[in-house]
């Protein structure tokens, strides 16, 4: 009787450490598998901020490059694709509805874009950086632009070309590379046909 109830009372001792083995992996594993994904995270988060700060360091693209094809889709509805201007002179304008400095150059640029427009080898496109759309039309009546605008979606295309802030403008010659870079307002009519006028065939 004695060694039947130490039998007994040995397997009952004996089973919960079993039991309490089996959820302490279990528990393990879920941590295991926590830790992995946070790692997973940090890693991915670090990654991107180095990509960034290359990028940063690297600055805009400029003169001599090839300039970053991309497709704008306007204000009106229109889809222009830098690829299909090919031959042409292509004028890209990075501005802002908020931006103060950009007031500065509307006029002038609008006037060139007028100025060239007859010829039918200049395209004026105008970049809308992190804007809202009202305001983006409002600016866009006030100084009455009529060359294609729209905004810069998700800011693929700013990032493509990699600016600093706005306004900013690349000047893209015929063979597709760029001819030349303006950061800052254009301070007059002849600054910006300065950088045209010499692109085309005479």
């Amino acid at each position: 009787m004695t060694e039947l109830q130490s039998s007994s009372s040995s397997r009952e001792t004996q089973a919960p450490p079993t039991t309490q083995g089996g959820r302490a992996k279990l528990f393990g594993s879920r941590i295991s598998i926590g830790a992995l994904l946070a790692w997973t995270g940090i890693l991915t988060l670090l990654a991107l901020v180095a990509f960034g700060l290359v990028r940063a360091q690297k600055g805009p693209v400029s003169a001599g490059e090839v300039a970053p094809a991309f497709t704008l889709n306007t204000f009106d509805g229109e889809q222009i694709n830098t690829s299909d201007l090919a031959g042409k002179v292509i004028v890209v304008n990075f501005w802002a509805s908020w931006c103060k400095p950009c007031e500065e150059e509307a006029a002038d640029l609008e006037t060139a874009w007028q100025y060239y427009r007859p010829r039918g080898n200049v395209v004026f496109l105008g970049v809308d950086y992190v804007d809202t759309e009202p305001e983006a039309l409002a600016y866009l009546e006030k100084f009455k632009i009529t060359y294609p605008n729209g905004p810069d979606l998700r800011t693929s295309i700013s990032q493509a070309y990699r600016i600093r802030g706005v306004p900013e403008t690349y000047i893209i010659a015929p063979d597709g590379v760029l001819s030349g870079v303006k950061i800052g307002p254009f301070t007059s009519l002849g600054e910006i046909q300065g950088m045209i006028d010499p692109l085309l065939q005479p």
